[in-house]
């Protein structure tokens, strides 16, 4: 006797157009997503009557109160400042180099700073400074 097997039609769930959709929108939230850099230190920024925002996509170096510089959360010398600019603006042409330098530092230092992005062909930069009344 042979035995008859029936043919049983399983359902399936199909997720491979739920997966495409995610696949979608995890590549829309990285192409669309800008990435803050920072400076990598804290600093205590002087006040100003004349503080404006600046947009995103900035290059950022930071000068703090032991007049230590930094940029993208390390410490940096002197001499790595135009270098290191030239780089970040080879990666964003549009964006603006700002200086923050703790209120504490020396003016020396921050004018050291600013010769080396002058050097490396930035002919416009700003000093980050908090506005007076609150602000940023």
């Amino acid at each position: 006797m042979a035995r008859k097997h029936a043919a049983k039609d399983e359902p399936e769930i199909n997720i491979t157009p739920m997966l495409d959709i995610v696949f979608i929108m995890l590549i829309f939230f990285i192409v669309t997503t800008t990435f803050v850099r920072e400076t990598g230190v804290t600093v205590e920024k002087p006040q100003a009557l004349t503080s404006e925002p600046r947009p995103q996509g900035n290059v950022l170096i930071g000068v703090d109160s032991d007049n230590q510089i930094w940029m993208n959360g390390n410490q940096i010398e002197i001499g790595d400042v135009r270098t290191l600019v030239q780089r970040a603006r080879a990666e964003n042409p549009e964006g603006s180099v700002i200086l923050v330098s703790d209120k504490g530092s020396r003016t020396g230092t921050l004018v050291e700073v600013m010769d080396q992005v002058q050097a490396a062909g930035v002919s416009q930069m700003a000093i980050s400074a908090e506005q007076i009344g609150g602000g940023g």
